[in-house]
């Protein structure tokens, strides 16, 4: 099958890569061919990755095709995995970084659109992912919307761990937290509906962990502002923990989400019933079954949630808006 990675040469690429050539996201049998696109430039630095990738001398790969062209890169593709995008430079407005990911994901989508098959799943991974996504889409209109679907399972993951760690249980234990919205710090980490495995039975995370006004407070910060805080420390962006969400969320559509189990991802809203305005790229609680997504339905949501989820919607809907101008320009 063929696997696409942008943004290859980069730091998240260099951890992902070799995840998907062992085998970690589309399983221990199946013979890959990777595509690596990434701009002019990177083109040396990219050689070396395919010489590591060789080196590592895995039976799975077959093949790593180095591109910096994009009739090369989505050819006939079973997957594409967009990392690469332009990042937020020090004194960058927002609107300015949309209106140079608009350029590049118009591109992408148009060439998705032209060269891969109508059956291409799309993980858009670059920031901000959501409204990259969205525009990506746009661009492709014979590909199903459906088949687009944006990164927040590195949120989710960071969700899921913070509760772990609070409880001292595995990060396994817990389940069914759910982001809803914008991979951005107005993301709503939400664990009214998650369960946690403390001592071999299955309590409410609420319940679990007693301190409502941690969960209300610190811990939606401390997710929210998870990837500043990487920074701050690493002087780089989150490229491991990243990677590993990658993975997650690829092999989930692949395979499909364990039963009793939800995921989040980022996916158009139309026909949700979470009152989430069509036409956005916006995170939900989906689960998985023959590479096909569905919202869950019917969860109960309180008024702090429902703020939380509101406001969230409303920063996807000016992102929208300022990229759709951009758009019609770009």
């Amino acid at each position: 099958m063929l696997v696409l990675v942008t943004g290859a040469a980069g730091q998240i690429a260099y951890s992902l890569l070799y995840s998907i050539a062992k085998g970690d996201v589309f399983g221990k049998e199946q013979p890959l061919v990777l595509v690596l696109l990434d701009i002019t430039p990177m083109m040396t630095v990219l050689e070396g990755v395919v010489m590591e990738l060789q080196d590592c001398a895995l039976p799975l790969l077959r093949e790593v095709i180095p591109t910096d062209k994009e009739e090369v890169a989505f050819k006939d593709l079973d997957i594409a995995i967009l990392v690469g995008s332009m990042p937020r430079r020090e004194g960058m407005e927002r609107k300015d970084l949309l209106k140079a990911n608009v350029k590049i994901f118009k591109s992408q989508g148009a060439a998705l659109d032209k060269y891969a098959k109508k059956t291409v799943k799309v993980v858009v991974v670059g920031n901000p992912a959501n409204t990259n996504c969205l525009i990506a889409s746009k661009s492709a209109p014979s590909i199903p919307k459906e088949n687009f679907s944006c990164l927040t399972r590195l949120d989710h993951n960071r969700a899921k761990s913070q509760i772990a760690l609070k409880l001292g249980v595995s990060a396994n234990d817990v389940k069914n937290v759910i982001i809803w919205g914008n991979h951005s710090s107005t993301q709503y980490p939400d664990v009214n509906h998650a369960k946690v495995n403390v001592k071999g039975k299955e309590v409410g995370v609420y319940e679990a962990i007693k301190d409502d006004s941690w969960l209300k407070g610190d811990f939606i910060l401390t997710v929210q502002q998870r990837g500043a805080a990487v920074i701050k420390a690493r002087k780089l962006s989150s490229a491991m923990s990243a990677a590993k969400a990658i993975c997650d969320h690829v092999r989930d559509i692949w395979f499909g989400t364990p039963a009793g189990e939800f995921v989040s991802m980022g996916v158009i809203s139309d026909g949700n019933s979470y009152s989430v305005p069509e036409d956005l790229i916006y995170s939900f609680p989906v689960v998985i079954k023959d590479k096909t997504w569905k919202f869950v339905e019917g969860l109960p949501i309180n008024d702090f949630s429902r703020e939380k989820m509101d406001l969230t919607a409303k920063e996807l809907t000016e992102e929208k808006e300022t990229a759709v101008e951009f758009l019609s320009s770009a």
